[in-house]
């Protein structure tokens, strides 16, 4: 099976739950595979560390799971109009896959929550797709053709698929978000599928 790496922090589920239709989008590909992947929180605390293993969840991502899977959905919950600060954290230790070029012409897209309607979303996920441009990857968003990105009346980007979660992040995910985050998962499966099934050999 090929993968693709669904990379995400989420603080209240709400990214989280993006995630999972994201992978359901991927495997709805045949021949696809969504491998789950988070990162820790960043402690204010000087050289405290996370346990290795998280308490709940997807296992912490590795450098190797980027080198591993043939392309990388990625998503992070909205700070202030930017990615949350764990996941830049781990951006920021990549710089060797990007001197070996290891992600060039691997597919790549983001998705975002965010607590209020006009609170950053289109923002989020362009600081998001910064470090996957300098990575060299191939970026894909969620096209007018999917219905969903028209009839939407909460989250919902043609750069990525958002989330509306509302003030105190207790709402699920509308029909139409879930449907642009299987469409995402969808066209990454099939972008890497018609670049080559060999992660590690990207169209340059």
């Amino acid at each position: 099976m090929t993968e693709i790496l669904v990379l995400y922090y989420s603080r209240n589920g709400g990214t989280a739950e993006l995630a999972r239709f994201v992978a359901r989008g991927v495997e709805e590909v045949a021949g696809m595979q969504a491998r789950l992947r988070t990162v820790p929180a960043v402690s204010a605390v000087c050289e405290a560390t996370a346990e290795a293993i998280p308490a709940e969840g997807p296992p912490y991502v590795r450098l190797d799971d980027l080198l591993e899977c043939a392309g990388l959905a990625m998503g992070s919950p909205t700070r202030f109009g930017n990615m949350a600060a764990p996941l830049k954290y781990f951006l920021d230790s990549t710089g060797d896959l990007w001197l070996a070029g290891a992600l060039v012409g691997k597919p790549a897209g983001v998705f975002t929550a965010a607590s209020s309607l006009h609170g950053g979303h289109e923002t989020t996920l362009v600081s998001m797709l910064l470090p996957l441009l300098h990575h060299g990857m191939l970026i894909l968003g969620v096209p007018y053709s999917d219905p969903a990105l028209m009839a939407t009346r909460s989250g919902g980007t043609p750069y990525g698929p958002s989330h509306w979660s509302g003030a105190e992040a207790r709402s699920q995910a509308s029909a139409e978000e879930k449907q642009q985050c299987r469409t995402l998962g969808r066209r990454l499966a099939l972008a890497a599928q018609r670049l080559g099934s060999d992660p590690r050999s990207p169209i340059r």
